[in-house]
């Protein structure tokens, strides 16, 4: 068993004691969340625990990029137990909230477990914040005592400086000994606030998470809310992965079309220059519903995505292989009802999306 993670000062000491509420609830010991496997990084050394960039682009990389690489967007921590209740307790960078988007997506945590019949993982609960920093509440209770595999989602607007653990006294709480989603060899995906997991009701509803329960791989999410506008800084950051899978570029949203035609092959080529053999995958924007009857809107939105077709046809016509091109088309539906805002995906945007996209994101595997 590992050892409770202990932290100084009186305050939070008195938060490390025994939670008790009446002579039946059960004492708790906390352990620190990263001293467990955590899913979802591009790379191990980054400027904080459960953040997306290295220090080294602080002051390199856009003030707005280096911002949002504060948010946990698309990490998670794995662990086994078989307490029979589970707490969370976690402090965030502070209050995140959107009027187009749920608290716990925004600050939240998930809490899913692999079911040992399907092999599948299986949403548990959420933690919901209730305060502005620190939160600390029993997610499942009532469980049978036995070893169950789990996987804790981070917040997806919010970052997350601590996370602990909680078990029942005198419960084992480990390492995973499934390995997954796979460790490693992750599918990178780059793209915008869509990608970062606006506007999912919960972390495990992001795209990028379901897409990496549905190929039980690890998923690293590069999204950066209104501004994935092609930053040669996640290129590199891309590129330096270590033996990545697949790469998908989401980035139109936050591209109008003369900025696609100044960037995005150079973007490509720093990526493809760096692993000629992993496959590359471009996504068109959206068709928005609003679209269909804002004119402004579908030009603009067509603009973009013949750019992005442009580069596409151009890397093809120049010999390059292992790319893969997807088509807005049909990727929302066509009743209009998977956005909040008609723009941000609603959980049933985000299933919509990938569903869509699978198919050809494991026909590219294949090729890998």
């Amino acid at each position: 068993m590992r050892k409770p993670f202990l932290f100084i000062g009186f305050l939070v000491a008195a938060l490390l004691m025994p939670l008790a509420s009446g002579a039946q609830e059960a004492k708790y010991v906390y352990f620190d969340a990263a001293s467990f496997p955590i899913y979802g990084k591009a790379i191990e050394n980054t400027s904080a625990t459960y953040e997306r960039l290295p220090a080294s682009l602080e002051g390199v990389i856009r003030q707005p990029v280096w911002d949002l690489a504060h948010h946990s967007a698309g990490i998670s921590v794995r662990f086994r137990s078989d307490s029979p209740s589970i707490r969370l307790r976690w402090v965030s960078f502070g209050l995140h909230t959107m009027n187009h988007m749920t608290d716990t997506g925004t600050r939240g945590l998930d809490l899913y477990t692999k079911d040992p019949v399907t092999g599948k993982w299986r949403f548990a609960r959420s933690a919901r914040p209730v305060k502005d920093t620190l939160n600390d509440q029993k997610v499942i209770g009532n469980m049978e005592p036995v070893m169950r595999e789990y996987n804790v989602y981070l917040s997806l607007y919010e970052g997350v400086k601590r996370l602990e653990i909680g078990v029942e006294e005198g419960s084992t709480i480990e390492g995973p000994a499934v390995d997954s989603p796979r460790k490693g060899s992750p599918v990178v995906m780059y793209g915008t606030s869509i990608l970062q997991g606006g506007c999912a009701n919960r972390p495990g509803m992001a795209f990028t998470n379901i897409i990496s329960r549905e190929l039980d791989r690890e998923v690293v999410n590069l999204g950066f809310s209104g501004n994935a506008r092609l930053d040669y800084e996640i290129a590199e950051l891309m590129a330096s992965v270590k033996d990545p899978a697949l790469f998908v570029l989401d980035n139109v949203p936050n591209c109008e079309a003369s900025l696609i035609d100044e960037r995005q092959e150079r973007f490509f080529r720093i990526i493809r220059d760096a692993h000629p053999d992993v496959p590359v995958v471009f996504i068109e924007n959206p068709n928005y519903p609003h679209t269909v009857f804002d004119q402004v809107a579908a030009a603009d939105v067509a603009s973009r995505n013949a750019s992005m077709k442009a580069v596409y046809e151009k890397l093809k016509k120049a010999g390059e292989k292992k790319i893969y091109y997807i088509k807005a088309d049909k990727m929302l539906g066509s009743d209009g009802e998977a956005t909040v805002d008609g723009v941000h995906f609603t959980d049933l945007g985000m299933v919509r999306y990938t569903e869509y996209v699978l198919p050809t994101l494991k026909k590219a595997l294949k090729k890998r």
